[in-house]
């Protein structure tokens, strides 16, 4: 660690992937004394993603400590292309990127952070993708000196922990009577629930893996989803987290064997359905999956005091039927002034290519079909 230093606190940049895997227990002490802290914050997640994910040489935490006790932190990982950027670790497969800021210090914490990241981010740009709205990476945007922008990000759909019946008075009376038919046919199945245990986890991501593919087989299977290293990552990270109550893995049994699982990360401010994998079968019984997920879940976060149940990204039809909160995730770009042209060059190479991709989706609306057909090809 090369150390620094900001008035009584201390700021280092980590580059050794054992000295982070050894910050597990201070780590996740700064997890729970940051209220706006994700499930994707945790130790257990960044450290499994980056044993799975990682490249040598490119990690890069930016830490700030009291003493020996950890107040703040940014988990990040330099990489060059398409030119030299900080980027958070978690990639692509993480909902919701943060930095970690000690609630009861915020105001000498994110100072220091932010210095501590303009020292590392001298030769980079910062490209905080997927900031959820009041995420503690937002104040620290505020805090910064040199060059920086904000642009949209994926769109997450959120609904408030209420009981499930409440939901259903949410949505109109004709959709509202086709919920309450099927949760009559879904209940008549006699499908049941068990949580697995730690020792449990292996088998059941084995178990909801198998079944995700069978559910999305010749309709477009996200294809990192079918990969070992994903599949290593899902099965520590979740373990982990199970252990430390950050995660649940749910598998819905009929007749003794798992027809349906579903992992939810866990927060104290939110409950979030990451990865579920059905039987098509299921369908043929009458059992309308979505909507026996959400009961279950939404009942569980009720008895766990969380307020949000969060769809996490994509706003996929079946999410709009229950009318919920539409939620922004943002892109933060920083850099040094020197750097200023370098992030403007940037966030244009963005924008445009937004702008190719609206456009595109406008113009050949069987795009989604033909990616679709092509990510079926990657996983044969």
């Amino acid at each position: 660690m090369t150390p620094g230093s900001a008035g009584a606190l201390s700021v280092t940049l980590c580059r050794d992937p054992r000295q982070f895997a050894a910050l597990e227990e201070p780590w996740n002490r700064l997890v729970r004394g940051c209220p706006t802290a994700t499930p994707f914050q945790s130790h257990a997640w960044l450290h499994s993603w980056w044993l799975s994910y990682g490249k040598e040489g490119r990690l890069r935490i930016v830490l700030v400590r009291r003493g020996e006790e950890l107040v703040g932190a940014a988990a990040l990982m330099l990489v060059h292309r398409p030119l030299p950027l900080l980027v958070p670790l978690g990639g692509p497969i993480t909902d919701y990127f943060d930095v970690l800021v000690a609630a009861d210090s915020a105001e000498q914490v994110l100072p220091a952070l932010a210095r501590g990241l303009h020292r590392a981010a001298r030769g980079a740009v910062v490209d905080l993708r997927e900031v959820r709205p009041g995420a503690a990476a937002e104040a620290l945007y505020g805090q910064w000196s040199g060059a920086r922008a904000r642009l949209a990000d994926s769109t997450c759909m959120e609904l408030p922990a209420l009981p499930f019946d409440e939901l259903v008075k949410r949505m109109p009376a004709s959709g509202g009577q086709r919920v309450r038919a099927k949760l009559r046919k879904t209940d008549a199945a006699g499908i049941v629930e068990h949580e697995a245990t730690e020792a449990e986890v292996p088998d059941a991501v084995r178990t909801l893996l198998r079944l995700h593919e069978k559910q999305w087989r010749g309709r477009g299977v996200t294809p990192e989803h079918l990969r070992p290293r994903f599949a290593e990552h899902l099965t520590r990270a979740t373990r982990r987290m199970v252990r430390t109550g950050e995660a649940r893995l749910t598998e819905f049994r009929l007749d003794g064997e798992a027809v349906a699982a579903n992992v939810t990360l866990l927060s104290a401010g939110l409950s979030g359905g990451y990865l579920y994998g059905a039987d098509p079968d299921l369908r043929t019984r009458k059992v309308d999956v979505a909507t026996l997920l959400l009961r279950y879940e939404v009942g569980r976060a009720l008895d766990d005091g969380r307020p949000v149940v969060s769809f996490l990204r994509g706003s996929e039809p079946y999410k709009n039927h229950w009318r919920p909160e539409t939620v922004v995730n943002q892109r933060l770009l920083l850099a040094t002034a020197p750097l200023a042209p370098l992030l403007r060059l940037h966030e244009s190479q963005l924008t445009g290519r937004e702008r190719a991709v609206d456009r595109l989706r406008e113009t050949l609306p069987a795009a989604r079909d033909w990616r679709a057909r092509i990510n079926e090809l990657r996983v044969r």
